[in-house]
């Protein structure tokens, strides 16, 4: 009797260690939390649409040198649609920070010490406030509005690529909330690692590029595409224009890394279910985009939406990259 029930003890104590060792690799957050976040990363793609816009009407300045206040005011009394787009600008920006701070306190009540989550949300958070620094420093060194300064390109490749990794950082925590896991662990080899970094690298700068060809096609605004292809390549024409080539050529580096990727998801039956046909339909639209945009000289409502066709990309890009990257300890 003694050694059934020393047998009987020992086995309720193995299983109950083995129900303690399943949740070390999970978190079980709620489901208002993972919904919340999601909602934080539309709600950042959307400020960073019409920061696009504010860049591409010229608004930049309709709130003269003056930040945070707008043209000495809280609250403008100018009807200037530059100075409306601009303070709605600053308005929705400062919105997400608040939103950002709710994330960041709701992160670290829910999740269990050592969660992924909680690292990734206080990188966004931390990214998110420099984003602000860094929008600040463009209206106080009035690097806006037909500005054509060097400055102000160094400055917004800066920001553009603070952007990219702010979305990247506000989309992992989203994800590894909604997965409820709590540590993950890197599988693939070295040179697969290095492939994967490099070819973030060259979308963050395929869309940093972009952005300088945008600014360019907002100050010097082609007549006809022959013109604008003239301008392209003559010694004559603006740094920001003789750039512009950059963009396709970084794109086409940048595609061969996405043909990696669907290579490496097309192994994965349940992820290439899943992500491959998204991240085919977002390359397909973006670019035609992109080809429109030359043919017909970038207008402005086809410059946000190519922007935002490319934030689509680039969250489909991060999240396949971390699901070939890591991986959950209780999967493998």
């Amino acid at each position: 009797m003694r050694t059934i029930a020393s047998t009987s003890r020992e086995s309720i104590e193995g299983s109950s260690g083995r129900q303690d060792a399943t949740p070390a690799s999970l978190c079980k957050t709620d489901p208002r939390l993972a919904r919340f976040a999601w909602f934080v990363v539309s709600y950042n793609v959307a400020v960073i649409l019409w920061g696009a816009l504010v860049r591409a009407t010229g608004s930049g300045a309709g709130c003269g040198s003056h930040w945070p206040l707008c043209n000495g005011e809280i609250l403008p009394t100018s009807a200037k649609i530059q100075t409306l787009i601009e303070f709605t600008h600053r308005v929705t920006s400062g919105l997400s920070l608040v939103l950002m701070a709710i994330l960041l306190v709701w992160c670290w009540r829910r999740t269990a010490k050592g969660a992924w989550a909680r690292y990734s949300c206080v990188v966004a958070a931390i990214l998110l406030f420099n984003e602000a620094l860094l929008g600040a420093m463009l209206v106080l060194f009035e690097y806006v509005g037909l500005d054509q300064s060097a400055s102000r390109v160094v400055f917004l490749c800066l920001h553009f690529g603070n952007t990219l990794l702010l979305v990247a950082a506000l989309v992992l925590t989203a994800q590894w909330l909604s997965k409820g896991e709590r540590r993950f662990v890197v599988t693939p080899k070295r040179h697969e690692r290095i492939v994967i970094l490099f070819g973030l690298v060259c979308v963050m700068v395929t869309g940093m590029t972009g952005t300088l060809a945008a600014l360019g096609d907002t100050i010097f605004p082609a007549a006809s595409l022959r013109g604008g292809l003239i301008q392209d390549f003559s010694s004559n024409s603006h740094v920001l224009l003789r750039l512009r080539f950059l963009h396709p050529v970084v794109a086409a580096v940048a595609f061969s890394y996405v043909l990696w990727m669907a290579q490496k998801l097309s192994k994965d039956r349940d992820e290439s279910s899943r992500l491959l046909p998204l991240l085919t339909m977002t390359i397909l639209a973006q670019v035609g985009l992109g080809v429109l945009n030359v043919l017909l000289l970038a207008p402005i409502w086809l410059q946000i939406t190519h922007l935002f066709v490319a934030e689509m990309f680039w969250i489909m890009m991060v999240l396949a990259s971390s699901e070939v990257l890591i991986k959950n300890p209780a999967s493998l």
